[in-house]
């Protein structure tokens, strides 16, 4: 093929395309010639790109194919929208539809981690099997309450929103394994247990609820959320239901987790703040604790009631793309 003679001769239908392209408004024949010029030059892209090395004329053809192609779309504009449903809608739907996993996890969590304070404030000396009775005293006394005033606000909110992430990141990825999930939560657990029961028995018991409560509640429901929805990624696998194959469950079931960690960012990073700026913050214990409890109910409102109520509108936490038919080239 010529292809001298070849651009030559269509070097005119370029040019008018090209002027189209870059004109604000069209009349009804001038876009219906936009149409036409454009399916022809995708052609002649087709064509030039399987008989010419040239590299500049494949990239001034394939600039102008595109830019008369996002003529013919026209272009998007940003909007809050969906950012808006993904808050109202998808994310507490989620929430809901997973409540089973994640409340049965918070429940019995709880009622570990408390038989395991009641445990070790009764046993001191299995206690003193993991810290000698001065270290006991000077993290009762002393570091428990430091802790939360070591760094500056902003410093120590990005640190433990980052931390608590990252737990929540283990639980929500591990849980197609099932068994990690568990060692995860158990490792935790065990810690606050061995914590609150050393500070119980030696006497700081109410200081010990004073500074965890505040941020805790939420803290520890973020943790519990992304377990439960980790075992129930884990379970698709497991038992994936009628009609459906295994693949093909556990990829819904992770796509749902994936929308549930996106809101587990903000919701760890709010826990981070309470723990952070209202925790230390030396305002009386029940405007604290107070904080921190109204807080979590909202949560739990937020999870159940606005996802019921999604959920009984038949609502679909699908993405929903906006479809735009294309000329065929």
């Amino acid at each position: 093929m010529d292809l001298d003679a070849y651009v030559g001769e269509r070097r005119g239908e370029w040019n008018r395309l090209d002027a189209l392209t870059r004109r604000r408004k069209l009349t009804a024949a001038e876009a219906d010639e936009l149409v036409l010029l454009y399916q022809r030059a995708a052609t002649h892209l087709s064509v030039v790109r399987s008989h010419s090395p040239d590299p500049i004329l494949l990239a001034s053809l394939s600039q102008l194919v595109l830019a008369a192609r996002s003529s013919l779309t026209g272009s998007r504009s940003y909007s809050w929208r969906p950012v808006a449903r993904f808050f109202t809608t998808t994310l507490p739907l989620e929430l809901y539809r997973a409540r089973r996993w994640w409340l049965s996890v918070m429940v019995l969590s709880v009622l570990f981690a408390g038989g395991l304070m009641v445990y070790f404030a009764e046993h001191p000396d299995i206690v003193a099997m993991f810290m000698s009775a001065a270290e006991a005293e000077q993290y009762a006394g002393e570091d428990f309450v430091n802790y939360y005033s070591e760094f500056q606000a902003q410093n120590f909110a990005a640190r433990v929103w980052t931390n608590n992430a990252m737990i929540a990141g283990q639980c929500l990825a591990s849980g197609v394994l099932v068994v990690p999930v568990f060692y995860i939560l158990a490792t935790n657990l065990f810690q606050l247990g061995l914590i609150g029961g050393m500070m119980t028995g030696s006497g700081y018991g109410s200081t010990f609820f004073t500074y965890i409560l505040p941020h805790g509640l939420l803290e520890l429901t973020a943790v519990f959320v992304a377990a439960g929805v980790g075992l129930r990624i884990g379970w698709a696998w497991i038992a994936p239901g009628p009609h459906r194959t295994r693949g093909r469950a556990l990829a819904e079931r992770a796509r749902a987790g994936i929308l549930v960690a996106l809101g587990l960012v903000a919701m760890l990073l709010v826990a981070g703040v309470l723990e952070a700026y209202v925790t230390p913050s030396g305002w009386p214990d029940a405007i604290r604790i107070g904080i921190g409890a109204v807080v979590w109910l909202a949560f739990l409102g937020y999870a159940l009631v606005v996802g019921a109520a999604a959920d009984r509108r038949g609502e679909s936490s699908e993405l929903e793309y906006a479809k735009t038919e294309l000329p065929s080239a």
